[in-house]
């Protein structure tokens, strides 16, 4: 198992090595391609994506600046909106369902270092896979964090911290992220001009 395989898998391991460091200058390119594309060269910012992420949905949308660290983990299902400054580190898989809306400011963080400073300090590092269902909206300024599962049908509140799995179908806020109710039929706006 290669140092790249160790990192998606799951396990503890010194990510200091040459072979994630050139896929992570490799990314880099890409996203610094990408960035400095004019919002209306639509056609060439849609090739950057499909070529930096693993799997592309139809229809997406993602305002610059964004950041990745492989971006080839990172799966978008159709109709994917990921507003300005969206930060996935994707050291494991991200996958992200159907009709997604990603706030401002908000950040998908799979990875996480050693407590202890020498142990940090050598690049001791784990990550877990993100999962985002279906029709999520998920507010500006929110961290969710690695291992975390975000149901179908969810809301996330702005500036919340997810640090565990939230169910699908509810309204969850907070630091740390917490259930605030499920979303109900009295929900639905009554009248739209």
């Amino acid at each position: 198992m290669d140092d790249l395989e160790k990192m998606r898998s799951g396990l503890w391991l010194h990510a200091i090595c040459p072979q994630i460091g050139e896929a992570l200058r490799r990314t880099e390119e890409l996203v610094f391609e990408l960035n400095q594309l004019a919002p209306g060269r639509r056609e060439e910012r849609e090739a950057i994506i499909r070529r930096l992420f693993g799997h592309v949905g139809e229809s997406v949308c993602l305002h610059s600046p964004f950041h990745c660290d492989f971006g080839e983990q990172i799966s978008v299902g159709d109709h994917f909106v990921g507003n300005f400054n969206l930060t996935i580190l994707d050291e494991a898989p991200v996958t992200i369902g159907d009709h997604v809306f990603i706030g401002p400011n908000v950040g998908l963080y799979t990875v996480n270092h050693a407590l202890l400073p020498e142990q940090r300090n050598a690049g001791i590092m784990r990550s877990l896979p993100i999962r985002i269902g279906n029709n999520v909206w998920i507010g500006g300024n929110t961290v969710v964090m690695q291992g975390v599962t975000i149901g179908d049908n969810t809301v996330i509140g702005a500036g919340s911290v997810v640090t565990h799995d939230i169910p699908a179908g509810v309204i969850a806020v907070g630091s740390p992220c917490r259930v605030l109710r499920e979303i109900t039929e009295a929900d639905r706006i009554a009248e739209v001009h």
